[in-house]
């Protein structure tokens, strides 16, 4: 190759190197580029008390994880109407939060358990055109906001002031909605969120269908445009990450469960409940670590 033709083509190259440099800097990185979650291992879920959600505790040091199922329902608030619990979470400061639902009515509870053991329970009056259900609560990393969501298609989150923890609540004042995260691309039956990150949730969603994404029950990860307050809204960019496994001795319809990411161990856990009978044998507690 002539010495001049040897030149042009370094420059070429150089320009090349140049651009993508410049690209990579310009356009944010895929979810590709952050890693897979890759399956590595599995737990059984008792259906009557691990079929709703689960939190990994970390104050105090070395509690174990909390579950849910309708056989934690206390007596007292399955009476009174509360007979859904959702997926739950807890805070760095170790308040542990459970989201309840009943059959009708105007209402949400949150059920909340603070560091020094005592209960207390916390209402909100639905705001107009909210939705009734109560799935799941996401306690950001700051512990003084926290998220829940609602059931079918949506495009928004709700924001919350973390009950308890958020000197602004009180059990007995009407726990109010602060703000909302607007979605860019509609989620459907999502049952759990966790945030793994200031501005980062994981999102388990039950949809069944796989027009949203193009896959049946989404492990989803929802990347904020802030951290959620009571300062205004937020933007939420998701993204649809992989299908969530749905393995049993059984056919028929799965069910997408709550969701926990375990800050200190950088391990994901998410229920799926099996189909028909095998509900009460081969129900799962998937593992998911980065790779």
């Amino acid at each position: 190759m002539p010495a001049s033709a040897r030149l042009r083509r370094t420059g070429v190259l150089a320009s090349l190197v140049t651009l993508a440099a410049a690209l990579s800097l310009a356009v944010p990185a895929s979810a590709s580029a952050a890693g897979t979650w890759t399956e590595i291992g599995s737990d059984r879920a008792d259906p009557l008390t691990e079929s709703q959600g689960l939190a990994s505790i970390e104050v105090p040091a070395g509690s174990p994880n909390r579950y849910t199922g309708i056989g934690t329902i206390p007596i007292g608030d399955s009476i009174r109407g509360w007979n859904h619990v959702g997926d739950p979470d807890a805070s760095y400061e170790g308040y542990y939060v459970e989201p309840y639902q009943e059959d009708s009515g105007n209402a949400k509870m949150f059920r909340v358990q603070a560091p020094d053991g005592s209960w207390s329970e916390y209402v909100h009056t639905l705001s107009p055109g909210e939705a009734m259900n109560n799935s799941w609560v996401a306690i950001a990393p700051d512990g003084q906001w926290m998220l829940s969501g609602e059931w079918g298609t949506m495009n928004r989150l709700l924001v919350f002031p973390t009950p308890g923890e958020n000197s602004g609540t009180s059990p007995s004042a009407n726990l109010p909605q602060a703000a909302t995260v607007h979605l860019d691309h509609a989620v459907k039956d999502v049952q759990g969120c966790d945030f793994s990150g200031p501005t980062t949730l994981l999102c388990s969603s039950d949809d069944s269908d796989g027009s949203l994404f193009g896959m049946t029950r989404p492990l989803l990860r929802i990347d904020l445009s802030a951290a959620p307050g009571g300062s205004g809204d937020v933007d939420g960019h998701v993204t649809a990450l992989r299908p969530l496994p749905l393995r049993s001795a059984c056919s028929g319809t799965f069910e997408a469960e709550g969701i926990d990411y375990d800050r200190r161990s950088g391990i994901l856990r998410v229920i799926v409940m099996s189909p028909s009978v095998c509900v009460l044998t081969d129900s799962k507690t998937y593992k998911f670590s980065l790779g």
